[in-house]
């Protein structure tokens, strides 16, 4: 028996129950948010991934209090429900589509929250993420990504802090092949692993959201990137799309951004941004490069943990750690100044940074 709520709606893509995702074990759908006070203080971020494949769900939810990140991470059995947005203490509600969701994390080993995400204008559609080595995809999604205004609090250990008024932040959704779970042992034959480069910078400026992010290979080739501007109150139609170019600094001995400048062909935004940094989330504490919360494990029927992850004395090279989202302040060309997100992961060399290795830092 495999029928489950999402077969009562008009969502079916083939033949099959919704339970059934294709074909690739490595097919998964999440959900992201991240928010952010106007000073750039009191980052915050979830993930919540379904792995229908595997028949597992996980979540995370992870803060920074001054020079410490604190988390949440959950992971349980799925049993082929897909519509249930709930793992472990972690819970998602989709208040209207495309416009305004509200996330729940009960209390746990010290740590609650609830928030109501609302959208500035519709979302913005990425391009078609497809990358393959060899004859095997190892990238084939799509992204939906949706700037917003949040409201409501988080308690750590007893002690609960509002959001402060205008928090601004991104959520998306991504669904379609990233690899998941157990890695797989074999190799392609003649097709090894490449070095990855990936910037997002979702940006909250008065009037409009900008949004620019690249892919590039080794070289700096870019395969897959984009720019667009959303006013407020924006639907499709109203959106504009262009191309962008990043020039990037990195802190001494690390992989972070330390700073950069983008250039834009986007109607309705300025010319070119510059970005200051104003802190540092590691994207471990949300289950990214996590070397035992990595998505789509699996840890039994349910497991849930906390994790206090000490920011100042980390170290940047660790595969677990080059993977950032750094609060930014913004000042573009035109006088407009903003606040977001700088969010940057390269492994392997990268030419135009002066990187050789796998995990060398910058000089």
């Amino acid at each position: 028996m495999v029928l489950s709520r999402g077969d009562d709606y008009p969502i079916h893509q083939t033949a099959e129950p919704i339970a059934y995702s294709g074909t690739d074990r490595n097919f998964y759908d999440r959900y992201f948010f991240n928010g952010y006070a106007p000073d750039g203080s009191g980052f915050f971020a979830l993930a919540f991934g379904v792995y229908p494949q595997l028949d597992i769900v996980d979540a995370h939810f992870s803060f920074v209090r001054e020079d410490t990140q604190h988390c949440i991470h959950a992971s349980a059995e799925m049993g082929m429900e897909r519509m249930d947005l709930r793992c472990g203490p972690i819970s998602i509600e989709i208040v209207e589509p495309l416009h305004a969701l509200k996330v729940t994390v009960e209390e746990t080993d010290g740590i609650a929250a609830e928030f109501v995400f609302t959208g500035r204008a519709f979302p913005i559609e990425e391009p078609r993420f497809t990358h393959r080595l060899g004859p095997r995809a190892f990238m084939d999604y799509t992204r939906m990504t949706q700037n917003g205004h949040l409201t409501g609090w988080i308690s750590l250990d007893g002690e609960r802090h509002s959001l402060a008024q205008g928090t601004a932040g991104t959520r998306d959704r991504s669904w379609g092949i990233r690899p998941i779970g157990a890695k797989d042992p074999q190799p392609i034959p003649g097709h090894q692993l490449p070095g990855f480069f990936w910037q997002w910078t979702p940006i909250n400026f008065d009037d409009g959201s900008l949004f620019f992010h690249v892919n590039n290979d080794e070289h700096g080739e870019a395969w897959n990137t984009r720019a667009a501007w959303a006013p407020d109150g924006a639907d499709a139609r109203d959106i504009g799309e262009g191309v962008g170019s990043m020039r990037t600094r990195l802190a001494p001995d690390t992989r972070w951004p330390s700073g950069g400048t983008l250039s834009l062909a986007v109607k309705g935004a300025p010319e070119q941004v510059t970005f200051e940094p104003l802190g540092r989330f590691q994207m471990r504490g949300i289950g990214y490069t996590h070397p035992e919360w990595s998505h789509g494990m699996h840890h039994g029927p349910l497991r849930v943990s906390r994790e206090d992850i000490d920011l100042a004395g980390l170290d940047p090279l660790k595969p677990e750690n080059v993977h950032v989202q750094i609060p930014v302040r913004v000042t573009g060309s035109d006088g407009r100044s903003g606040i977001g997100v700088f969010e940057q992961l390269i492994m392997g060399p990268f030419a135009p940074l002066g990187l050789t290795e796998m995990l060398d830092g910058a000089a």
